[in-house]
């Protein structure tokens, strides 16, 4: 049957279109279709030809113009020339060349190419099966003429056959492992996997095979599976190695020869087990201690090794023999894992210089499975050796307590101390107070003895309890002190005398009835006797005879007041004043006479006061509180328009001049308004900037009327008289004169400003507006004569140079 099949296909391979193989159809290898292939193939010519099929039974013949199912390239051709594919024929074509074939889909045109004229199919990429396996495609004949189609187009498949171009490769490589150490033969590492990017189904370029190229013989890997890596050795140390580097290969092929091949890392860490017990590097240690060293203190720190980390390694110590129990003690360092010993009580080198202790260090944390190998401890003998050192006083009672009356007088014994030198010396001590903590100098001590007395009065209200420290001083070494507390608690007598416990705000109401309590009292004393306070109320011996009000010891403490009679009028008398008497229990019982306040009140029916005293008078009289606060309120404000009326008149008498010392050429006055102009004499005085000969030497008061003989005989001339300027010294000395004897000129000094330009000026104009022309033969010499102030105008008009102007 199959040499039938194949025998068709040579025949029918003009007139019919059909899969032609690969490239060569003299190979085996070109003829080789699949399975597939065949079946299709030999079906479509059975339909086509008639040919019986397996059941025996000859169809009918349909005619049909397209035959085939599918095609088959290689991947990654690396020819020059276009590879062929395959050929389509119609029947249609006679080979007149009439027909014409077109293809599309899929890489046509890109990808793949048809002959037109033949019906050739080429493929001119290289085409890689892992990207697209393959490609649908439609084919169609047409009328070169008309460009119809002279059959139905039709659908095809080319595959891309596989060949072995990929290699395995590991996706979540490189790997991490851990394993504990000193595992049994077998233990799993790590799952390592390989992928393969060929077609499984198609040979063996995806079937892969794992090995291990370093690593042996430490770990092991399932060839067919690769899914496990084992440990290959028993005991494996983690303290002798912790870390292996291992290449796993994944070969595809089945491992055989021209396979491809991928490799990856897997790195195992080995992690601790408590294997190994502690050890201390020595067997016997010894340290000095000061015997000074206060409690708490470090004295020494030891440490056994264990090569074991993390909690493997935490330690405990614990002292297990010795002479210094109780007096020290050892506890791990969290961090180091030493064994730090520390004091637990004060050392005495003249008592004892030595001690002797036997540590014990273990581990914490012992792993059941290496319990075998021997105790997990070990053991070391710690001497510490006390060093005498020079050490302070010290008192036989740390805190001395004692107690004085505050009755006791200056120079009163009240303890004594008591200090001695600990070392061999035994130096002499003296004392003293701190006078930080006596800053009132209360106490004194005796230097040789220690004997505490009273320097001053003292007085138990103001401080009950004295804590002060006491200084003991070596003689031979002052630098060595020693420090004890004495608390001196002073004793309560009665020496202050009972009072009102509150200021009682008293009412009577005018409703109130004869017997009724209108007010409960109590006292306080500031002294604190043994079994309590005791007070005893009644009224002075002036007041017990009054009939308004009585008083009531209720033997509690307090006492109630009474009233003795009803009728009570706040017309009549708006406020009561009782003295009252308490008396303490205190030996010798000590009084005080208080005064209670009683106010007459307007009560409701409940007994609440609506008005009472001065507010009682007002209300009566018809004044209610809002009425008063009305007329405060007016009384405000008439004082407000009052002063806001005195403010204005002040500053409307404020002159509007500049002060006489200052010089009014050398200020800028600014006055927000504008000017009179010529008419205003009170604005500036021009004067002043007129003549710059003219310097005022003292100005003349305008409160007073000057006598005439002072202006010219007595006084000075005021002015630098130049030889022209007399008009305009007497044109100033009569308006001054007249300005003096004006009953209407103001009380205070004012400039006066006088429009009067006189007859000439030495230097005439200076304006070149007279200038005859820019030549005048004018001289300016007498410039130069001015001063510097005219140096400028000496050196622009002057015929000298103007270096020669100042020569002289």
């Amino acid at each position: 049957m199959k040499e039938s099949i194949l025998n068709l296909v040579q025949k029918r391979v003009i007139s019919w279109s059909g899969k032609v193989s690969f490239a060569c159809t003299d190979t085996l290898q070109s003829l080789s279709l699949s399975l597939s292939f065949v079946s299709s193939l030999y079906l479509s010519l059975s339909i086509r030809t008639g040919v019986p099929d397996s059941a025996g039974t000859v169809p009918l013949r349909h005619k049909r113009n397209w035959v085939w199912n599918q095609f088959f390239v290689l991947e990654e051709y690396t020819g020059d020339d276009p590879l062929y594919v395959g050929k389509l024929h119609s029947d249609v074509d006679k080979g007149e060349g009439r027909i014409k074939y077109v293809l599309t889909g899929e890489g046509a045109t890109t990808i793949f190419t048809i002959d037109e004229n033949t019906g050739d199919i080429h493929a001119t990429k290289r085409l890689d099966r892992e990207e697209q396996a393959y490609y649908t495609l439609r084919a169609q004949a047409r009328d070169r003429a008309t460009n119809l189609p002279v059959e139905p187009e039709s659908e095809f498949v080319i595959k891309v056959q596989d060949i072995n171009d990929n290699e395995p490769k590991f996706p979540d490589g490189p790997y991490q492992a851990h394993v504990p150490e000193m595992s049994p033969v077998g233990t799993s590492v790590v799952e390592v996997k390989a992928t393969d990017a060929d077609d499984p189904t198609y040979g063996n370029s995806a079937r892969v095979v794992y090995s291990i190229l370093e690593g042996q013989p430490y770990f092991s890997v399932e060839p067919k599976t690769g899914t496990a890596n084992k440990t290959a050795l028993p005991n494996m140390d983690r303290e002798a190695r912790d870390q292996y580097l291992l290449v796993i290969q994944a070969k595809d092929m089945g491992g055989q020869m021209g396979g491809l091949s991928g490799t990856t890392t897997v790195t195992v860490t080995l992690t601790d087990v408590n294997d190994n017990p502690p050890r201390f590097s020595r067997k016997s240690y010894q340290f000095a201690v000061p015997e000074s060293l206060p409690v708490a203190s470090v004295v020494a720190k030891i440490k056994a090794l264990d090569s074991d980390v993390g909690a493997n390694a935490e330690m405990e110590y614990r002292i297990i023999e010795g002479d210094g129990l109780g007096v020290f003690r050892v506890e791990p360092d969290a961090d180091t894992q030493e064994g730090v010993i520390s004091l637990q009580k004060n050392l005495d080198f003249e008592t004892k210089s030595s001690y002797t202790l036997k540590i014990e260090a273990s581990n914490k944390n012992i792993d059941p499975r290496f319990r075998a190998q021997g105790p997990f401890s070990d053991t070391a003998m710690v001497k510490l050796v006390v060093e005498n050192v020079d050490e302070p006083p010290v008192f036989s009672s740390p805190i001395s307590r004692m107690s004085v009356s505050e009755a006791a007088k200056v120079g009163t014994i009240i303890g004594t101390v008591s200090a001695l030198d600990p070392d061999s010396t035994n130096s002499p001590i003296r004392y003293s107070i701190d006078r930080n903590t006596d800053l009132e100098r209360f106490f004194n001590i005796e230097a040789a003895t220690g004997v505490i007395s009273t320097a001053k009065p003292l007085d138990r209200e103001v401080n009950a309890v004295h804590n002060i420290t006491i200084l003991a001083i070596e003689s031979l070494d002052p630098a060595q002190v020693g420090k004890g507390i004495a608390l001196i608690t002073v004793m309560d007598v009665n020496d202050n005398a009972p009072v009102f416990a509150i200021e009682y705000e008293t009412f009577v109401c005018e409703t109130a009835q004869p017997g009724q309590v209108i007010e409960t009292i109590s006292a306080v004393d500031k002294d604190e006797p043994p079994s309590g306070h005791r007070f005893f109320f009644s009224l002075t011996a002036e007041a017990a005879g009054n009939h308004n009000f009585t008083l009531r010891d209720n033997k509690d403490n307090t006492a109630s007041v009474l009233t003795k009679r009803g009728g009570f009028q706040r017309r009549e008398q708006a406020m009561y004043r009782l003295p009252v008497l308490i008396v303490d229990s205190g030996s010798p019982a000590l009084s005080s006479t208080n005064t209670l306040s009683i106010r007459v009140c307007d009560c409701d029916s409940d007994g609440t006061p609506q008005a009472c005293g001065t507010e009682a008078f007002l209300l009566s009289a018809g004044l209610s509180t809002g009425a008063l606060m009305a007329i405060l309120a007016c009384i405000l404000t008439l004082l407000v328009l009052v002063l806001l009326i005195v403010t204005v008149r002040r500053r409307k008498k404020e002159p509007l001049i500049l002060d006489e010392d200052r010089d009014v050429r050398e200020n800028i006055v600014r006055y927000d308004d504008e000017g009179g102009g010529e008419e205003d004499t009170e604005a500036f005085d021009m004067v002043a900037l007129r003549n710059l000969n003219v310097a005022r030497d003292s100005k003349a008061r305008r409160d007073v009327t000057p006598e005439v003989p002072t202006l010219y005989c007595s006084r000075p001339p005021p002015y630098k008289i130049t030889p022209d300027n007399g008009i305009f010294r007497d044109f100033i000395w009569d308006r001054l004169k007249d300005a003096d004897v004006d009953p209407s000129a103001p009380p205070y000094d004012s400039l006066q400003t006088y429009a009067f330009e006189g007859s000439g000026s030495v230097a005439e104009s200076l304006s070149s507006l007279e200038s005859l022309s820019t030549d005048s033969e004018q001289s300016y010499d007498y410039l130069s004569d001015w001063g510097p102030r005219f140096k400028k105008l000496a050196d622009l008009y002057g015929h000298n140079d103007s270096s020669n102007i100042f020569s002289s």
